[in-house]
């Protein structure tokens, strides 16, 4: 099985077993509308990809943490998307959780898929226990305070914001974690895989910002110039566009080039260029080259 099926697979076994028992409909509902049709899935892909590298032999661990990170980031985007928030009333092309269902199932729905990112890890370290401890450590870090997505959430509701903290924690942490689980998945050091998902994470938070100010609400698949309307901090607003693409260009590089010494180096080296040249958005070709 490939790595994006066994991602899907996981994450739809993790979903029954929530929706099975005879809870409030409405919620689980909720919940699939928020993980499912899949998106990207970058964050387990990266963890698997990292695992892989380092040469492991098994990958229950590794999935798992994938799938709890997966979970953990589709909470952050309908919390994201909320009246209070973004008042986003679109995502991934359809009506965002709250526009379908309501801002209290929808805060309820995020609530529940962080405590399902949670199960699926204690459930899918059972028959790989060893690395249980340190994933648990790497995937709550990057969810809570001082510098998790919740964190970056709050972030823009402070007066003063480093944007590079605020970035930090937002968008990056949880491919730090995904990089990190990855690593300890394989019974390797995570702080040496920090750099690569700190990096990576970056790439994409300035890509997103280019997405917002110069993108399109069809490309991009939720509502775009929110940004500038909320006056949130931004690469682009920031540095501008030009200055943005730079900055891209120059995350990205730094990224494939923080990748430790392992097995695998040079296929992971190869991937990272390889998703690093998805990011640049559509429109703004100057970079893909």
């Amino acid at each position: 099985m490939d790595a994006m099926s066994l991602i899907e697979s996981t994450l739809t076994t993790a979903m029954l077993r929530a929706e099975t028992g005879g809870g409030p409909p409405k919620l689980a509902a909720a919940m699939r509308h928020a993980v499912f049709p899949r998106g990207a899935r970058v964050r387990p892909r990266l963890c698997l990809a990292v695992a892989s590298a380092c040469g492991a032999e098994r990958f229950d661990a590794a999935v798992a943490a994938g799938a709890a990170l997966e979970f953990l980031h589709c909470a952050s985007l309908v919390h994201d998307d909320l009246p209070c928030f973004d008042d986003a009333a679109t995502r991934r092309g359809r009506p965002s959780v709250h526009a379908a269902f309501g801002a209290p199932i929808a805060v309820l729905a995020g609530d529940a898929l962080i405590v399902l990112a949670f199960q699926t890890l204690a459930l899918g370290c059972a028959v790989q226990p060893g690395p249980v401890i340190a994933l648990s450590g790497i995937v709550a870090e990057a969810v809570g305070m001082p510098g998790g997505i919740v964190a970056g959430q709050a972030w823009e509701s402070e007066d003063e914001v480093d944007l590079a903290r605020y970035q930090r924690a937002k968008t990056s942490a949880l491919f730090a974690a995904a990089a990190m689980a990855g690593a300890a998945s394989a019974g390797e050091d995570p702080l040496p895989w920090r750099a690569l998902g700190d990096n990576l994470g970056d790439a994409y938070q300035i890509a997103d910002d280019l997405c917002d100010a110069a993108g399109d609400a069809a490309s991009c698949g939720k509502p775009v110039g929110r940004d500038a309307a909320l006056h949130r901090p931004s690469a682009v607003r920031r540095f501008g566009i030009e200055g943005a693409l730079d900055l891209l260009d120059e995350v990205a590089e730094r990224a494939a080039s923080s990748i430790p010494d392992c097995p695998g180096v040079a296929a992971l080296r190869a991937l990272i260029v390889q998703e690093a040249k998805r990011l640049v958005p559509k429109g703004l070709a100057r970079a893909a080259a």
